[in-house]
């Protein structure tokens, strides 16, 4: 693994206090062994609990943490694009705030990375959550693969390293989970090289999923339709 990697590391933080702090502390000595060019990223999205007071503790301690502060929640793929666009080193990987992904498993992800590598995407060996999200997960993710022709396996793993240049002009629309779907499709439009490796999922070991109700589902699957519309059938950016 090279020395002189220059590395963004973000979270999305919704409602996470009893796992943003941990999953922080992780990604700054999992880091300090690979580099001195990184920085830690948290987007604190309109928390209701105690996310934001832990996370201003944390940056008087770790001064690579740097927080973004949104007053009101503005979704999951709001969050990401926030990340994305505060992340300022060549490499930024991402993971969520819940701790269902072991941070210290980018080392997996930095070991795939090479000159002809764009995106090293993680996917899941096997995901730890309850039947009916295991379901409702496998549907979206074969129809979006189907749809959008995603040449990748697993859409939703939130763990990914991706080269800041690909980033470059284009432009991402969506403040939903379909944001994922939306990502993996303009890099694939572009060009971009990916590569995959298995990455562990943890069972969810506080609070509970944003995503998994009747509405957020509902209205996903119509901005997924959209946003086929959209990309693939008018060939909009």
């Amino acid at each position: 693994m090279k020395k002189d990697l220059s590395i963004s590391v973000f979270f999305p933080c919704f409602n996470d206090a009893g796992s943003i702090g941990l999953l922080v502390k992780d990604a700054y000595s999992t880091l300090k062994k690979i580099t001195n060019d990184f920085e830690i990223i948290v987007i604190e999205d309109g928390s209701r609990d105690e996310s934001r007071k832990i996370l201003e503790r944390l940056a008087e301690e770790i001064k690579e943490l740097k927080l973004v502060i949104h007053a009101k929640n503005t979704g999951y793929g709001g969050a990401l694009r926030s990340g994305f666009a505060h992340a300022s080193k060549d490499l930024i990987i991402y993971t969520d705030g819940d701790g269902q992904y072991d941070i210290k498993e980018l080392t997996k992800l930095l070991d795939k990375l090479s000159d002809d590598v764009d995106v090293v995407q993680g996917y899941k060996i096997r995901r730890h959550d309850p039947w009916y999200r295991l379901l409702i997960g496998r549907s979206y993710h074969h129809l979006s693969k189907f749809l959008f022709r995603l040449k990748i396996r697993d859409v939703d793993c939130a763990f990914r390293l991706i080269r800041k240049e690909c980033l470059k002009s284009i432009t991402f629309k969506y403040n939903s989970g379909v944001f994922c779907v939306e990502l993996v499709k303009k890099l694939q439009n572009k060009g971009c090289r990916f590569v995959e490796v298995g990455i562990n999922h943890y069972p969810r070991l506080y609070g509970h999923s944003q995503f998994f109700n009747y509405k957020r589902i509902i209205k996903s699957l119509m901005e997924l339709i959209v946003l086929w519309f959209n990309l693939v059938i008018l060939g909009k950016d």
